[in-house]
Formats: structure tokens, C-alpha cells, sequence
């Protein structure tokens, strides 16, 4: 294309490019040429590879014409499969690609390689870089600038900036300042030395021009920043952002020892602007800006451009973009996502800002909590506890958690964390919800609904540590030693505790580090109407050296400090740490009010196996009495998100005594039932790790340990394992009588045989169990003579002699009760096989689960007597789409899946289908329809 010199300029669109990270050899490679590729690491924004000696590897792919990262080099972190570089210095390596054609494999004459793509990482994968694009250039006249090498370009006063470009089958370079021409050549590289002598922004531009009068162009800007203003912060203004009216915002960083710092987003184009040149209050501590003129309820993106060198999202966003993870949420999780910016106006991670926003109608404004003592939590992963994994199915779960009986849900972190898919404990962000579980209106509906159902909803939050996108890491960083500088307000520089220590260690004697803890927990409290917290790993909260076990009186007034702040904002609110620590701080900490976890799971998995030797299987632990608590502040639990599952554990190593073994399901199922028993009714609060009341069976190393583990809602049809949940809800619901909050309460957990009674002016309990793979004897030790009752049977005992033996056989169990309660339902104890006939009273299609759904989704129906049965998938306009079912079938309870196929293979489109049950049975016809919504 062949243009007049001056109208290129004004055509010219200025973009903020990163550092010259790789460079090309030929300085202007063409998809046809033999390329070496130099990597300079200590001039890329992510630094965690600088000084870094071990093996460089690259995930790397091109862009086309057909679309972005195509033609990907192997997979993501398969050493054996993607490049290796070579060391050719200090933080500066080679690749040699050859012919880039060759090298990815791109074989159509029609797709054309536009730019190389790649990311560097350590062996380990555990240091990386961001995105990195190399230009592809067409054959003919191209112009690259060589200096500087960082755009935009900030000077002091006076420095002499040296501009250098180069030009391939260039006659005539070319070069303007603010579009006054200043210099030219007559050869194919031109260099030039300007002097800096104004404040402000200049433009600089470079054109080259061929024999033929076609020109190509490039430009950047220089910033020569005045000093900066020094003004006072507004009255009411907080760090991060402040809405001030419906079209005006006041954005506030805490940086000190920083030198300036200018806003750029979508306000301005993502340009350096005067305008935006940030005020620093008069103690040096913060920086400053009011934006107005804004339109109310538009989202914009932003950054903080701190000193010309990093650009970092507000640390207190409560929405961010992420250039690398967000293109990968779906519209049916997060409908209308804000799109990243537009590639090569900025990079990394930008925070979003939305003035006028419209509140959340709030439907539950009164709702009472559990007390600590009544508490039953049920802990659960979203990721693999819905497959949707979002918050409207969640939603739709709590009729399944309420009819279990427990009273909280604690979510594991929903905080940002780095990547999509995760435990969410490597956190980034602490104030904004991750995007990959739904918009945060959608979490206000599910605590909305929550509560609603009598559920309280706590959150896991990370105040341990953060990971390298988080702001406040990346503010003041080490690039020299991998860690947090000096410097940094917030972070130690490496953590106290060498034996547990993950991402970068928060300072928690640092004013900094308390101001930035007591916004996050305000903000939960305040703005969603959470319960609580679980706090991870608070024995971190230190700077004491060693593994955190030891009594630590700083740590104790740490924790008493950020526990008085939440309940200054909310002083019913739970506190609940993970803390395992000396056991006379953790006697402190729950007198004042916090509550800690309790992990039984070792002695309640012995136990459950049939293993009784020594300690093993001693419950006595999961006790407050026992750790001589003076408050119910003990959060036991059988399993959690960080414990092997007890049923994994009996099958695969349970106890075996003749024809009595605990691998086989049944047994081990009636083995949880039993641990149960002697789990939920220990007064005090109790923690279940999700389908725990199902039996899940797989182990928590299923692919890898913080890999997607199944999703297993069809356990809910399997009478075992239905039994099995009937029990766990039969015990929550015990645990209504004023008994289980008693303090009165004796233990005998040594040995295979064991024992609680539970006295209370309500009612007395005696609760006794073998733990053994042999009939063994027990003194129950009744409190008194009289009539007691056998709670699941429902059946009276007439105890004259509260010390007579009783026989039980292996895995027995029988909780007593001093006055007579509604019995739950009958033979709920007794196992039945899954391939038995369970009674059926008639017939029934049940709604499909999940729904909506992608990729499959499972649908349950029931036949009370021998029919013809068809069970077949239908659009709204009546046309058959999938037949699932044609066939003779017995009485039972039966589930098909449906992956979104149709009759002849292909995929269905997205939408509202019906599905519909006929059972024709002795001249009578059931029939019944549901609607299902397939998202793709």
C-alpha cells in the first residue's frame, strides 16, 4: 500500500508495547527464512526467571491468518516434547527455529504465520514468563526500531534519548518529533540523539521509504514527568476504588518509595496522558486521582502504572480481566463478560471499575446463625462438587444439603486465584470473586438463598501467602533473588517457616499487611453477607522462626487482633482457623471466641479399616473436653479437602476377618455409618468434606492431588450408598436435642470397643459401638436403670443392671436414649446391594441433574411394576432428538445419561429440550415430561 508520508502519521494508532524481550535473526524474518530467536529474560514484566540457571524451556505456537496460537509445540509443560533453549549468558538464551513453517508444522499455502508466540518457563514449570509476540514481517520494505527498547519512554530533564531504526530495502529514513521533521539518511539505518529538554509528551516518529515512494512507519512516545503533585488525600477516601458519584471515581494507592504513577485504561486509551499523572499525598505513602466524566454503569479497565516500569490492577478490584485465563470461562457460567483489552494496548492482569452500579436486592435480612456448638459444615470444592461448576447449580443443591441436615456451607477459596481451575489457594486477588464460578450476583443469590434455607455460608480465605499475579507481590519485588524486596510493605522475604511455605509470605506485624487483612474480611461481611471465615494455615500467621507447632504469643495477639476487627464489623461472625498449633494457644485463642480445626481423620480411617492397635483408632482427640477447651470451639472432622477419603481407605486396606471384610463396599459404607455414629454425636461443631455422606470412594490423589476429581451425583440412586446419607441425616438431626450441646459428656475411645454418654436435664445418651472384625463385649455403663431406647430401631430397652455386657458384632452400634425420639426410617442401618430390587411405590421421572448441563447430564426415573418402557428426547416443536430408552424393564429405580448427541451421532445445538417417561404396563399407560437446558 503506497501512502504520502505525512497521512501515514496521522493514521498512525499508538499502542503501549512491552520490552524487547526476543529478537529476531534476520532482523526482519519472513515465514520462508532460517531464524534464530535471542531471549533477553531480565527484560520481561513477569521476573521470577531472572537469575534463574537450571533448563529453559518454551511453550510456543504461532499466530496465522486463521486465528491465534496455532500449531502449539507439544503440550503445556512435557519437557520432552517442547524446546529446549540454550544458555548463551546471564538471563540471555537462543532457539534456534530454522524455518518457521517447518518448525510448527504449518503445511496449507493458504495460512500465513503472522507472529511467533511464546512463554518461557523453568523446568519445573514453577517460574514463567507472560506472553511473548515476535513479529513475522512480509517480504519487501519493513521498519523495526532498534531504541530504546520500552515504550512508552520516561526521561528525566535533559537525557539524551538515542532513537535507532533499521529498514529493510529502505533508500530514506525518516525521522519527526511531533511531526516537525528532525532528521533523515539516505541509507537503510538512521540514529539519532534527542535531547529531553521539555516537560511532557513527545512523539516520535520514524518512516522509511523505498525507491518506489512506498513507505512504512512506526512511532512511539517519550515522557519527561513534572514533579509530582503533592496533595492532600480527599477526606473519606480508602485505598483502592472509590465510587464518588455516578459518573466519577477516586483511585488510591498506597506505594511509598515509589516516584510516580499514572492511571491508564479505557478511559484513555490506555495512553500515558498529563491528565492522569497521579497526586502523591504529602507523607510520600499514597498516590492519588479523581476521574470524572465517566459513564455510569460502564465496566472499565485499568491499571496503575507505577515508575514507568510495572503495571499492576488496584489490589482491592473487585473484578479483574486475565489475558491468559478468561477466554476459557464460558458464557452460560459468566454471561457478558468484559473482553481483555485489545492485544498490545496493555498486558497482565487489569482491574474493572463500574460506576452506578445497581445493588443486590437482598430477600434475607434477619437471619439468625448457628451457634458455634450447633454447627454442622459441609466443606465443598465447587469445581468438583457441580459440574457447571458455578453458583446458580450450587444454588439449586441446597434443597440436598438442607435435607441433610447441616447448617453451613464452607466454600473452598472463590477469591481470584491464578489460573481457572484449582483448590483456589494460590490466591491472587482477595476482594474479587473468580470469575470461573459465575458473576458475583450470582453469589449473593446463593448466600441470599442460603440463607433463605437456614444455611449459613463461610468462606476459606488465604491471608497466608499470595502468588507472583497478586499486586502487592509484583509492587515491590526482587527480580535479582526471586522473592519480595526488601522493601515491600506487605510481604516477608522469605518465610519464618522453611518447612511449610507457599508463594510469597504475608508480614502479618506489618501495619500494611493489617490494614490490607481487615479490608478483605469487612468486605465479605459487608458486602455479601457471609457468616464467617475459615482462615488457611494461620499458624503462618508469625514471624517467629521454626514450623509454627510451638506456643507463639506474637501470633496469639495477631490472630486476637484480626478476630477483634471482624467482630467489630459483625460480632457473631465465625472465626475459624486452621491452626495446629501447641495446644495451650489453640486453649487461648477458642476462649476468646475463634473456633480450629480438629483433624480425626487418621484415627477415625484406623478405626473405620478395623484397625484397633495402640492409639490408632482413639478418637479422644476430637473432643474439646479433652483438649480441655472451656468452649465448644473444636471444628472436628472425619475427612476434608486435604485427607484421604475413609471409604478409599476400606476398600482398598480394610481389616479382613473370615468372611467379615471391609473392602467389600457394603461393609466398608456400614463402616462410615458406624464412624459416624461416633462423630456426630460428640457435642460441639462437626465439619463434613463433601459426598462424605455418600461414601466417596475415590482417593484424593485421583488425578494428581488437585486434579478434577469425579463428580458423583448418581451415588444418590444407589440404595447402599442412599442408606448411608439417611444415616448421616438421621445423626444431624439427633444433634437438634439440647443433650448435644451439653458439656457433661464422658468418653471411653481406647480400644476396639467404645462409648459416649452424654448427660444433659433434657435427656441422657449412651452411645456404644465395636470398632473390631470380631464379636466383641461391652459394659455400657448406662447412667441409670429404667427404659431407654434404641434411637434407630426405635425399640426399648428396660436396663435393671446399667452394667451388663451387651454383644456386639463387628461394626454394631447402638444409640441409646434416656427419652424416647421419632424414629428415623426403618432399615437404614442394614446394607442393600446395588443390584437389589428396593421397594417402589410408583411410578416417577425425576428432573435431570445437572441442569443446565455441558457435556452430560444424568436422568433417574422409577418403575413400580414390569413395563415397556421408552424414555426419549425431544425439541420444542415435538421432534424426536435422542431415543435413550426402548425396552422391557423390572421394577426398580434406573439412570441413563445423555451427552447431547442425537439419534445419529451429531451435536445438538444449545436450548430447551423435553424428555419423556412412557412405562405401558397391563393396558395402563405412566407418561410424564421435564424441560432440560443443554448450554454449550
Amino acid at each position: 500500500m503506497k501512502l504520502k508520508i505525512i497521512s501515514m502519521f496521522l493514521l498512525l494508532i499508538p499502542v503501549l508495547a512491552s520490552a524487547q524481550v526476543v529478537t529476531l535473526t534476520p532482523a526482519f524474518a519472513t515465514e520462508n527464512d532460517s531464524i534464530v530467536i535471542t531471549v533477553n529474560i531480565k527484560l520481561a514484566t513477569n521476573k521470577s526467571l531472572v537469575g534463574y540457571t537450571g533448563d529453559l524451556y518454551t511453550h510456543t505456537g504461532v499466530k496465522t491468518t486463521v486465528d491465534d496460537w496455532q500449531h502449539v509445540i507439544g503440550n503445556w509443560g512435557v519437557n520432552s516434547v517442547q524446546p529446549k533453549l540454550k544458555r548463551i549468558g546471564t538471563d540471555l538464551y537462543e532457539l534456534v527455529i530454522g524455518k518457521p513453517r517447518k518448525f510448527y508444522n504449518v503445511t496449507s499455502p493458504t495460512e500465513k504465520i503472522l507472529q511467533l508466540n511464546f512463554v518461557f518457563r523453568s523446568a519445573d514449570a514453577t517460574k514463567q514468563t507472560e506472553n511473548i509476540y515476535a513479529t513475522i514481517y512480509e517480504p519487501g520494505l519493513n521498519l523495526t526500531i532498534l531504541s530504546p527498547q520500552s515504550f512508552p519512554f520516561f526521561a528525566d530533564l535533559n537525557d539524551t534519548i538515542t532513537v535507532k531504526a533499521v529498514g529493510s530495502n529502505s533508500t530514506n529514513i525518516y525521522l519527526y518529533l511531533d511531526n516537525s521533521l528532525i532528521n533523515q539518511t539516505i541509507d537503510d539505518t538512521l540514529s539519532y540523539n534527542i535531547i529531553a529538554n521539555e516537560y511532557g509528551k513527545k512523539w516520535i516518529k520514524i518512516v522509511a521509504q523505498d525507491n518506489g515512494g512506498e513507505t512504512k512507519a512506526d512511532s512511539f512516545y517519550y515522557v519527561v514527568n513534572p514533579l509530582v503533585p503533592i496533595q492532600a488525600l480527599p477526606a473519606g477516601i480508602v485505598d483502592g476504588i472509590n465510587y464518588i458519584s455516578n459518573t466519577s471515581v477516586t483511585l488510591s494507592l498506597y506505594a511509598p518509595n515509589k516516584k510516580f504513577v499514572y492511571i491508564i485504561g479505557d478511559f484513555n486509551d490506555w495512553q500515558i496522558e498529563p491528565s492522569y499523572y497521579m497526586n502523591m499525598t504529602p507523607d510520600h505513602s499514597r498516590y492519588w486521582i479523581t476521574i470524572n466524566n465517566l459513564t455510569p454503569q460502564q465496566e472499565y479497565a485499568f491499571q496503575y502504572y507505577v515508575d514507568g516500569e510495572i503495571k499492576i490492577q488496584d489490589p482491592y478490584s473487585e473484578k479483574i480481566l486475565d489475558p491468559w485465563n478468561d477466554q476459557y470461562i464460558l458464557s452460560s457460567t459468566y454471561p457478558n463478560l468484559k473482553p481483555y483489552p485489545i492485544v498490545g494496548k496493555t498486558e497482565g492482569i487489569v482491574g474493572v471499575l463500574q460506576t452506578a452500579q445497581a445493588p443486590y436486592q437482598w430477600q434475607v435480612t434477619n437471619y439468625t446463625r448457628p451457634e458455634n456448638t450447633d454447627l454442622v459444615v459441609y466443606e465443598l470444592l465447587l469445581r468438583d462438587f457441580v459440574a457447571t461448576h458455578d453458583y446458580k447449580t450450587l444454588k439449586d443443591t441446597l434443597s440436598y444439603l438442607k435435607r441433610l441436615g447441616i447448617n453451613a456451607i464452607e466454600l473452598m477459596p472463590v477469591s481470584e486465584f491464578e489460573g481457572n481451575e484449582s483448590w483456589g489457594y494460590n490466591s491472587m486477588m482477595h476482594m474479587a470473586p473468580d470469575k470461573y464460578y459465575g458473576p458475583k450476583n450470582d453469589l449473593k443469590a446463593f448466600i441470599d438463598a442460603a440463607h433463605q434455607n437456614g444455611i449459613a455460608v463461610i468462606l476459606d480465605v488465604v491471608l497466608n501467602h499470595t502468588y507472583g499475579l497478586n499486586p502487592l507481590v509484583r509492587l515491590y519485588w526482587n527480580a535479582q533473588l526471586n522473592r519480595p524486596a526488601a522493601n515491600n510493605p506487605w510481604f516477608n522475604q522469605v518465610s519464618p517457616n522453611p518447612v511449610y511455605s507457599w508463594g510469597s509470605d504475608f508480614n502479618h506485624q506489618s501495619t500494611a499487611t493489617q490494614y490490607y487483612v481487615d479490608r478483605v474480611t469487612s468486605f465479605w461481611l459487608n458486602e455479601y453477607k457471609v457468616d464467617g471465615y475459615r482462615f488457611d494455615f494461620t499458624k503462618g500467621f508469625t514471624n517467629t522462626p521454626g514450623d509454627g507447632s510451638a506456643r507463639d504469643n506474637s501470633r496469639i495477639a495477631i490472630l486476637k487482633r484480626m478476630a477483634d476487627k471482624i467482630w467489630q464489623v459483625d460480632s457473631k461472625a465465625y472465626v475459624i482457623l486452621e491452626h495446629f498449633a501447641d495446644n495451650s494457644e489453640e486453649i487461648e485463642l477458642t476462649n476468646y471466641g475463634m473456633m480450629v480445626w480438629g483433624n480425626s481423620n487418621y484415627n477415625y480411617s484406623e478405626a473405620s479399616m478395623g484397625y484397633n492397635d495402640g492409639n490408632k483408632s482413639d478418637f479422644t482427640w476430637g473432643s474439646y473436653k479433652a483438649r480441655s477447651f472451656q468452649k465448644p470451639g473444636l471444628v472436628t472432622y472425619m475427612e476434608s479437602h486435604d485427607e484421604e477419603r475413609l471409604m478409599f481407605k476400606n476398600i482398598k486396606f480394610g481389616n479382613i476377618n473370615g468372611s467379615y471384610t471391609i473392602k467389600d463396599t457394603s461393609q466398608a459404607l456400614n463402616r462410615i455409618k458406624l464412624n459416624a455414629a461416633f462423630f456426630l454425636t460428640i457435642p460441639g461443631p462437626k465439619m463434613i468434606w463433601q459426598f462424605e455422606e455418600l461414601g466417596y470412594d475415590y482417593s484424593i490423589d485421583y488425578n494428581g492431588r488437585v486434579g478434577n476429581k469425579p463428580i458423583r451425583w448418581d451415588y444418590q440412586i444407589q440404595p447402599r450408598r442412599q442408606k448411608l446419607y439417611k444415616v448421616m441425616e438421621a445423626l444431624i438431626k439427633l444433634r437438634d436435642n439440647e443433650a448435644f450441646r451439653s458439656s457433661n459428656y464422658f468418653t471411653s475411645f481406647g480400644g476396639a470397643v467404645k462409648s459416649i454418654h452424654i448427660n444433659n436435664s433434657s435427656m441422657n445418651v449412651t452411645v456404644i459401638g465395636n470398632f473390631d472384625v470380631i464379636n466383641r463385649s461391652i459394659n455400657p455403663s448406662f447412667q441409670s436403670t429404667g427404659n431407654w431406647y434404641d434411637y434407630f430401631s426405635g425399640a426399648s430397652v428396660n436396663v435393671s443392671d446399667p452394667q451388663a455386657t451387651i454383644s456386639l458384632q463387628p461394626g454394631e452400634f447402638h444409640i441409646y436414649t434416656s427419652v424416647q425420639l421419632p424414629t428415623p426410617e426403618t432399615d437404614i442401618l442394614n446394607d442393600v446391594d446395588d443390584q437389589r430390587d428396593v421397594t417402589i411405590k410408583n411410578f416417577a421421572l425425576e428432573q435431570n441433574y445437572p441442569n443446565p448441563f455441558n457435556p452430560v447430564t444424568n436422568i433417574s426415573y422409577m418403575i413400580k411394576q414390569p413395563s415397556n418402557v421408552t424414555l426419549k428426547i425431544y425439541n420444542l416443536v415435538g421432534e424426536e432428538i435422542k431415543n435413550l430408552v426402548d425396552a422391557n424393564q423390572n421394577v426398580g429405580k434406573y439412570q441413563v445419561t445423555w451427552n447431547g448427541k442425537d439419534n445419529y451421532g451429531g451435536d445438538v445445538s444449545s436450548g430447551i429440550y423435553l424428555y419423556r417417561l412412557t412405562a405401558a404396563s397391563s393396558g395402563k399407560i405412566f407418561t410424564d415430561a421435564k424441560k432440560l437446558v443443554f448450554l454449550k
